[in-house]
């Protein structure tokens, strides 16, 4: 029974992968129909070329700085439990490459290849694991303090602020060391309007992100004996009404639409296996409203030019989530107990904290350098002809 055990939480948690591997395919079309169509090449590469280079830095630095495990033993040591270890490693892994997924949505049309090739390495060995290790690992006894002095300790049980409030707010410091791509904002302030390349394939992003979203939280339990059908219907709650609201409150514009379900995945994703599904719907609802919101306020008043709206997305949905879960995860309003909510405000905060340090050092000294950013000749061409010599169309090149 111990041998079957292991061998169905192998497939379990494989099956989790596999999925949560799917929607970097989400990502890379989320960009490539919100972008220009002269930047629609370059988004295609950059999502598997960065899943490739997460893969590197976390197999040999940064699920050790996480969890204190590594994989320098021979292939026999391996495959104990039918290499439970190693299909764990490759769950984490795309929670991991999730980040500098997120990051390339903000920076998009404008940065340029290899620096952000050298800050995925940097961001995904160090600065996630970092993060990561404190709160799912407890390392350096920080879940422990708060656990001691806040009522509870800081619960992220997908990630909401692990993955997506880090990738977002990291993200956040790409943006503002980039600048705004050229022309986006004219010199007496007004916005030049840069509308999607393709409604169609941004749509097709968002639904291979939603339908792989339900790996990413349900298989997050990690073992088949702890799966919970909440959390199932707790993402499909959020996703609903995430995607209500943003419907609403964006005036039925597809962009919106599309990136309403996101917001109310990502912000579920925290307390998802302790709230009351209707805590969920309400969790959603609120995130679909505060991406619509924030993302006309970031890009028309405050004029940080972030392309897809991560920052917004995840960073702020993100943030929200681990809050929501202190809220909605008590008892008093029908969920399961034992989360904090000043926990909950002191693991977001935290997490904002290292991905703020983290992405400014990154991204600051990359800057410093080597360089961020194309220059503006090659931006005016477009990141295709500039880096892959190659449009996404022949009617282009034409």
């Amino acid at each position: 029974m111990d041998n079957y055990q292991a061998g169905s939480d192998v497939l379990f948690i494989l099956l989790g992968a596999i999925m949560v591997l799917a929607m970097h395919s989400g990502f890379a079309f989320l960009e490539v129909g919100t972008v220009r169509a002269k930047n629609q090449v370059n988004a295609l590469v950059k999502i598997i070329s960065d899943f490739a280079m997460s893969t590197i830095a976390y197999f040999f630095i940064g699920f050790s700085i996480a969890y204190g495990v590594d994989f320098f033993s021979g292939a026999e040591v391996l495959s104990e439990k039918h290499g439970y270890e190693l299909v764990k490693f490759f769950f984490l892994l795309t929670f991991a490459a999730a980040i500098p997924a997120i990051v390339s949505g903000g920076i998009a049309e404008r940065a340029r290849f290899n620096p952000q090739l050298i800050a995925t390495f940097a961001l995904v060995a160090v600065v996630y694991p970092l993060f990561e290790g404190i709160t799912w690992n407890g390392n350096f006894g920080i879940q422990d303090w708060i656990g001691a002095n806040l009522g509870a300790e800081f619960h992220d049980f997908a990630g909401s602020v692990v993955v997506h409030a880090m990738g977002g707010w990291i993200a956040l410091t790409a943006v503002l060391l980039l600048g705004p791509r050229h022309g986006r904002y004219t010199k007496d302030g007004e916005m030049t309007a840069h509308p999607p390349s393709s409604i169609p394939f941004l749509a097709l992003g968002a639904w291979i992100l939603s339908v792989g979203w339900f790996g990413f939280n349900v298989m997050s339990a990690q073992t088949i004996d702890a799966v919970s059908g909440l959390v199932a219907a707790n993402s499909l709650m959020a996703m609903v009404g995430g995607i209500l609201a943003a419907l609403f409150v964006g005036k039925n514009d597809p962009g919106f639409v599309h990136n309403g379900p996101l917001a109310g995945l990502v912000a579920v994703c925290a307390g998802s296996d302790v709230m009351h599904p209707l805590g969920a719907l309400a969790t959603g609802a609120i995130a679909g409203a505060l991406f619509v919101w924030l993302f006309v306020l970031t890009q028309n008043r405050w004029k940080i030019d972030d392309v897809l709206g991560v920052w917004p997305l995840h960073g702020l949905c993100g943030a929200w989530g681990g809050i929501a879960c202190g809220i909605f995860g008590s008892q008093a309003l029908g969920g399961l107990g034992g989360v904090s909510f000043a926990a909950q405000l002191a693991g977001t905060a935290l997490g904002i904290g290292v991905a703020l340090v983290g992405g400014f050092i990154v991204y600051g000294i990359i800057k410093a350098v080597i360089g961020l950013r194309l220059d503006q000749e090659e931006e005016f061409q477009g990141a295709d002809l500039s880096i892959h010599k190659i449009a996404a169309s022949p009617e282009y090149d034409r």
